[in-house]
């Protein structure tokens, strides 16, 4: 009896080593690797609501262990993640522990002021981005990247998988549409964590006045780009789950005309749809709801589609599918009222539009922006820390 205890302990406790192993370990997890690299410094971190090791915050964990922690920057959506997309973060105090929230813009340049900057010695980046060139949480790291690479502050990363790092697809952002929902020259998709960001940013020289900054990445262990890593936290209001992050490559360029894609309702990212549209059976009327006080058709009776009955896999496997937008423009029968400028910034081109107008396919589009992907991929190569 004794011998089979025994032999389930070992058993067990050697099923128990290979989920450890084999489970994803963040870069905030490794407090090992980086807290001597915050020994006796001043701390900043750029975090919001998704900086979780376990069930605590990054900043709970820090101050925990004695840590001097100064400042907060956070991104969009603020730094517990309730914020309007695009709404105004205006600096504050985190009311549970009173570390000061700093404004990312209150400097020239839409980065933080000197004053600011001089607060700190090195900052910590510990957020879950979705691996999206109009995603902003990579943007708002670069422009922090660019103020520590001028003030000569250092900058660590505590890097985390990218859901979507399993592709890289759409085309090479034309500098000319630089903006806030696209800041470097890269796919829509890159395929890459926000550590591997980081290093290429410094690597391609990419910062303003070709500025390098001091960076360390602390990598994730057991993570490959194939590695199919599910969100523990939704990283901002309108991307609730999954499926929604997976289709969010594909549907956001309704963001730039004037159909719904669900925000306001349960399924934002995941339907789509027009007062106007004819011929579809499925409808939703979106709300006023936290996240998306104000949403686009707001109140009004929206006929179109739901893509959320599709799989993970099949959604995955498709990549940019541009035959959605496509299809509301025929639909509707618009020309030029359904594109709005912004559809330009989203996709990082002037030809995509015109051949949706010229009557392309989705597939034809794709062709065309492939060259721009195997580059990317090439270029791209020396700064991956993961398998691909």
């Amino acid at each position: 009896m004794k011998k089979l205890l025994l032999l389930a302990f070992v058993l067990c406790s050697s099923l128990l080593c290979r989920a450890q192993e084999e489970r994803v370990i963040l870069g905030d997890e490794q407090t090992s690797e980086y807290f001597p690299i915050l020994k006796d410094k001043r701390i900043a971190i750029f975090s919001n609501h998704t900086g979780m090791i376990g069930d605590k915050h990054l900043l709970d964990i820090l101050l925990e262990n004695k840590f001097n922690v100064v400042a907060i920057f956070s991104p969009e959506h603020g730094f517990r993640g309730d914020a309007d997309a695009g709404e105004h973060v205006s600096s504050s105090v985190d009311k549970k522990t009173g570390v000061p929230i700093l404004s990312l813009y209150d400097g020239k340049s839409g980065k933080p002021s000197e004053a600011s900057m001089r607060k700190f010695d090195i900052l910590v980046v510990d957020i879950q981005d979705v691996g999206l060139r109009f995603y902003t949480y990579y943007a708002s790291m670069c422009r922090l990247m660019d103020a520590c690479a001028e003030y000569n502050r250092k900058v660590l990363i505590l890097d985390r998988p990218n859901p979507n790092g399993h592709y890289v697809d759409g085309p090479i952002l034309d500098m000319k549409y630089k903006s806030g929902v696209g800041w470097l020259p890269i796919p829509v998709v890159h395929g890459m964590t926000l550590g591997e960001l980081g290093l290429m940013v410094n690597g391609e020289r990419w910062l303003p006045a070709s500025r390098t900054c001091d960076l360390t990445v602390i990598p994730c262990k057991n993570y490959t780009h194939q590695t199919l890593y599910k969100l523990p936290i939704p990283p901002s209001p309108n991307l609730p789950n999954m499926k929604s992050i997976y289709l969010y490559p594909s549907t956001c360029y309704f963001e730039a005309t004037p159909v719904s894609l669900g925000r306001g309702t349960d399924l934002p990212f995941q339907v789509y749809g027009h007062p106007n549209m004819t011929g579809y059976s499925y409808s939703f009327t979106p709300r006023s709801v936290p996240g998306a006080k104000n949403p686009p058709q707001l109140g009004k009776l929206c006929h179109g589609v739901n893509l959320s009955n599709m799989s993970d896999e099949e959604i995955r496997k498709r990549g940019i599918d541009l035959s959605y937008v496509i299809d509301a423009y025929r639909n509707l029968n618009m020309d030029d009222h359904f594109f709005r400028s912004f559809f330009e910034l989203l996709i990082g081109t002037d030809y995509v539009r015109k051949m949706i107008k010229e009557g392309k396919s989705a597939e034809e589009i794709k062709a065309r922006w492939k060259d721009d992907v195997e580059k990317f991929k090439v270029q791209r190569k020396p700064y991956l820390l993961y398998e691909e």
